[in-house]
C-alpha cells in the first residue's frame, strides 16, 4: 500500500482569501512547493482534498474550479511535483445537499485512499481549519497537522 500528503487548498496550499476561483486571485503559501516535494522525495503521493463550498452558492462553477485547478496543476508541475489528484467537495448543507464528502466527513479521503491504494494509517493531513483535522481523524489518519493562517511552511521541512 501507498502513502499520501492530503493538504487542504485555501489557508494551506494558498492563502485563503474567501473563495477563491480565478488564477489573479490564488497566491501560493510561503515554502508549500518545497514541503510537497520533500514529502514526494520520501515516497508520498501528493493529494488535494478541499471543500468548495463556493459553488454550492452560486460563486463560481466547477468549469471554474476545474480550469484554476489545471493551472495549479501544472504550476506544481513546474516546481518538480506531481499532484497525483485532487478531490473537491462542491457541497454545502445549506445551500444543496448533505453528504459524505465535505469535511469533516472523510469521504474524500476514503475515496483516495480506494483509488491510489492508499493506507490512512501511514499517511499525513495538513489543514488550517479543524474540519480538516476531524476528517483525517475520522479517515483514520494519525498524523494531522493544523497550520495557522497565512504561514510560511518551513517549519514543517525540519
Amino acid at each position: 500500500m501507498k502513502k499520501a500528503l492530503f493538504l487542504d487548498r485555501d489557508g494551506v496550499i494558498n492563502i485563503d482569501k474567501n473563495y477563491v476561483n480565478k488564477i489573479d486571485d490564488f497566491e501560493f503559501v510561503d515554502g508549500i512547493f518545497d514541503l510537497c516535494k520533500k514529502y514526494q522525495d520520501e515516497g508520498y503521493l501528493i493529494i488535494v482534498i478541499t471543500n468548495q463550498a463556493g459553488i454550492a452558492r452560486g460563486y463560481y462553477s466547477v468549469n471554474d474550479f476545474d480550469k484554476l485547478t489545471n493551472w495549479m496543476t501544472a504550476e506544481f508541475l513546474k516546481q518538480g511535483v506531481l499532484l497525483s489528484k485532487v478531490y473537491f467537495c462542491p457541497h454545502h448543507p445549506d445551500f444543496d445537499q448533505d453528504c459524505s464528502c465535505r469535511k469533516p466527513n472523510p469521504g474524500m479521503l476514503l475515496s483516495a485512499a480506494k483509488d491510489f491504494d492508499i493506507d490512512l494509517s501511514q499517511s499525513v493531513l495538513i489543514g488550517d481549519k479543524q474540519s480538516d483535522i476531524d476528517a483525517g481523524s475520522n479517515a483514520g489518519i494519525k498524523k494531522l497537522i493544523k497550520v495557522t493562517k497565512d504561514q510560511s511552511l518551513a517549519y514543517l521541512l525540519v
